[in-house]
């Protein structure tokens, strides 16, 4: 299978006249007249996205900018102008801050980003204090939007979102199995993002009725060279199953040592971070990328927005993974167009209030439609267990989007079923 055909995987079987009925379910105007398309297009909403294209999270920026890159002309054929003006946070919360500033007094009338906590945090407090609405594409910490802020609106999981929607699939994949390990090595991140999941899975793990015992949790810094003594460690636990909350490159050290160690657990899988679903992934680990399970927000596979997406991304970027960075980053400019739709008007309150009164049906992401509380939360977003099969992220639950069935245990790093 070529990465070109992984793009297109969820893309296929959609017609052109079942795309044009779910735009226009969702208030899209594709069969307006040219003169109405052209005097919507006249006056775009200026979108200020914000992403770390350079320095540690650069892989995932850039992904996030592919979405930002998707949702221009797509957005445009459903009758909403955008002007995207991108910004390089260069994975660092003071550039952010710097970016969102600069990003303001070039005319941005809405901000999006970043991807990174910690980035967003700050991004959140200049757009509060300049009266800006900021649309988060992702970011989990949850105390971002529990500051009381009027323009800040969060299209995606918090911590606790991500532990109950993560553990709940974990148990849903026990039970399609028909196999239950008994005990569990958590390994996390030591980072903004990493440092809330460990308290959500402190706070909630004991609430859920797991099937299974914590017996060790082991932090470590994301940018770390080596994690030969973490892996040592949770090794010598004798765990069943290891759940890591990762980035990228920490995610292949930590598989390629326990390659290394010949830690074979029953499985290996998060409760909701990424790293072990992304195209580096794959390519730096091979066979041994194989059957990790990701449980986190995905793209649906079975909506005619999403194989749409996923199509024009193949179309505009041969050759690269379409993952959840992408998706979150389009359905954030979706919400802003909409938002601006239904204002008739760029005015900062006037947004504010459209995207208080979001409700949108048909998008990309698995989960209900879009909307915020009265913090600023999606609370509709779900998860989707993410299995490695074929050296693609592959949704085996829920059943309803599901693409494969789940393989538990998975096969030892020498067997054969990896290829």
């Amino acid at each position: 299978m070529t990465k070109s055909s992984d793009n297109r995987t969820i893309s296929s079987a959609i017609s052109r006249r079942r795309f044009n009925a779910a735009l226009a379910a969702s208030g899209a105007l594709l069969a307006a007249p040219a003169t109405l398309r052209r005097a919507r297009a006249a006056a775009p909403l200026k979108i200020g996205c914000l992403a770390p294209l350079t320095g540690f999270f650069a892989r995932e920026g850039q992904n996030c900018k592919r979405g930002f890159d998707v949702a221009g002309p797509m957005l445009a054929d459903m009758g909403m102008a955008v002007e995207i003006m991108m910004a390089d946070t260069e994975s660092n919360p003071d550039k952010a801050r710097t970016a969102a500033e600069k990003l303001i007094g070039e005319g941005a009338q809405l901000l999006i980003g970043t991807f990174v906590s910690g980035e967003t945090a700050a991004v959140a407090q200049v757009a509060e204090q300049r009266g800006i609405p900021h649309v988060i594409n992702i970011a989990a910490a949850p105390q971002i939007t529990e500051q009381g802020y009027k323009f800040v609106f969060r299209n995606f999981a918090t911590g606790p979102m991500l532990v109950i929607n993560g553990l709940g699939l974990i148990k849903s994949l026990f039970a399609a199995t028909g196999t239950t390990p008994k005990t569990a090595v958590f390994m996390h991140v030591n980072d903004t993002f990493g440092t809330a999941m460990s308290k959500g899975i402190g706070a909630l793990f004991p609430k859920m009725d797991m099937p299974f015992e914590i017996v060790e949790t082991i932090a470590y810094d994301p940018k770390a060279k080596d994690l030969s003594v973490e892996v040592t460690k949770a090794k010598a636990t004798g765990a069943d199953i290891l759940m890591p909350v990762s980035h990228g490159a920490d995610a292949i050290m930590l598989i390629r040592e326990m390659v290394k160690q010949r830690w074979e657990p029953m499985g290996v899988m998060t409760p909701g971070s990424p790293g072990t679903y992304e195209a580096q992934f794959y390519k730096a680990l091979g066979k041994y990328s194989e059957y990790v399970i990701a449980n986190v927000p995905w793209i649906d596979p079975k909506t005619a927005m999403s194989q749409e997406f996923a199509k024009r991304f193949g179309d505009m970027f041969s050759g690269e993974m379409l993952e959840l960075n992408a998706g979150f980053s389009f359905e954030a400019v979706l919400i802003a167009a909409d938002a601006h739709k239904r204002a008739g008007s760029a005015d900062p309150n006037a947004l504010a209030d459209a995207l208080r009164a979001t409700n949108i049906e048909e998008h990309v992401m698995i989960g209900g439609p879009l909307a915020f509380n009265d913090k600023g939360q999606n609370v509709n977003i779900a998860s989707a267990a993410l299995q490695n099969l074929e050296r693609r992220p592959t949704v085996v639950l829920p059943a309803e989007s599901a693409e494969a069935a789940p393989v538990f245990p998975m096969p030892g790093w020498g067997d054969a079923k990896r290829g």
